[in-house]
């Protein structure tokens, strides 16, 4: 605990976080984490290639061979892997001192994380189960929204294009005839699916509950904590997946039933034919004054937020927000609070990074002091946070 306080304090309310990768068993890495080239499998051939880049997370990854702490952030205490912190003993410690009195009360802790999620190929059609099934099996629905910066996509990847739900004209009956041959064929379930071509800097909000593959891009992705998921699509990209991955976070006795597995999904949003209109996001400008311009980027849910901050060269500006928030360099270098702070261009599996960041609830309110040092190139910064965060609604 004095650790804890003494860093917190030293750092003015805001820490220093220290890289944490996630490889996946699937799919190829899209190789613009900014990961050395040599480390993409450092953590081992057998779990796969590294593929998402976690930031303010508190949760596990829920793949097979996971270390105990895989996915979860830590914090540097002094440049050094030795001495690092878990972050969710800071948070676990200092609770509303450090994340506010609002979350506490409504969910114990930290309720949310974000990524960078880094592929070459398309994802594999699949779902994070809605709130009712997810209580069948104690675990978390899992809300999520995708944001694409131009600064992470420098190539698009093998196909640019995302997946969501099915076209309004497909039954239900029509997907359950396709999942029941899971197991025999390739089932081809996005020919019953609907692809929207990704943007550059503009993003999507995607519920619990829809069938969804994302595109290629390097997709900086705010959500819930979870990691519960189901694979709807049998065979991608060559790769073939088993009956488990259909069935996943069901109980026992519905993992045979098919009728039982297609109602883990909210039937009414993943045919919904202004399905773009009531998800899709571009950015909309939160605050703008001399020298900068915050932008929101994640908004129109009830569950997570985001914003882009960027400084223009050679300023200084205090950038008040209204919760604690979590955030990552994407560009440009300079000061953020006591830390120097820089984008990285190339870093080694288990380096640290001046890039990632944790700014409690009393130091947003009152303000960060954050200066661009580069004489040409703005500081770009993206910031994640949770509920409390008077999160924008759509603008109709």
């Amino acid at each position: 605990m004095d650790k804890i306080r003494e860093v917190f304090e030293k750092g003015g309310g805001i820490l220093q976080l220290l890289p944490t990768w996630v490889p996946r068993p699937f799919n190829r890495p899209g190789k613009r984490l900014r990961l050395h080239p040599d480390d993409y499998f450092a953590m081992g051939m057998d779990r796969g290639a590294i593929v998402e880049r976690w930031f303010s997370s508190i949760t596990h990854v829920e793949t097979e061979g996971a270390r105990p702490d895989e996915g979860m952030s830590y914090v540097n205490v002094d440049d050094t892997n030795e001495n690092k912190i878990l972050f969710k003993d800071f948070i676990d410690e200092l609770k509303e001192e450090i994340i506010g009195s609002e979350l506490i009360e409504k969910y114990g802790t930290w309720p949310m994380y974000s990524k960078f999620y880094d592929y070459e190929m398309p994802l594999f059609h699949h779902i994070h189960h809605g709130e009712e099934a997810c209580k069948k099996v104690g675990v978390k629905p899992k809300f999520e929204h995708y944001y694409f910066p131009k600064q992470y996509n420098q190539h698009l990847g093998q196909m640019p294009v995302s997946y969501f739900g099915f076209d309004p004209s497909v039954t239900k009956e029509e997907v359950i005839e396709r999942l029941k041959d899971y197991t025999k064929r390739d089932i081809r379930i996005t020919e019953l699916s609907r692809a929207f071509r990704i943007e550059l800097d503009t993003g999507w909000y995607t519920p619990a509950g829809v069938v969804h593959a994302p595109g290629s891009l390097c997709t900086y992705e705010p959500q819930w904590n979870s990691d519960a998921m189901a694979m709807w699509e049998n065979v991608v990209n060559g790769e073939v997946f088993g009956y488990d991955s259909l069935c996943a976070y069901l109980p026992e006795e519905d993992k045979n039933n098919i009728e039982k597995i297609v109602e883990v999904a909210d039937w009414e949003i993943n045919t919904a034919p202004d399905y773009r209109k009531r998800f899709f996001r571009r950015p909309v400008i939160e605050q703008k004054g001399e020298g900068y311009e915050q932008r929101w980027i994640v908004y129109g849910n009830e569950y997570v937020g985001g914003k882009q901050l960027e400084v223009e060269p050679a300023h200084t500006v205090v950038i008040k927000d209204d919760c604690a928030y979590g955030c990552v360099v994407i560009q440009g270098h300079g000061t953020f609070g006591k830390f120097e702070c820089e984008s990285p261009t190339m870093i080694r599996y288990g380096q640290a990074t001046a890039d990632e960041f944790f700014v409690s609830k009393d130091c947003a309110l009152k303000g960060v002091v954050i200066t661009n040092k580069s004489k040409y190139e703005p500081l770009v910064i993206l910031k994640h946070f949770g509920p409390d965060g008077n999160i924008l609604p759509v603008q109709n």
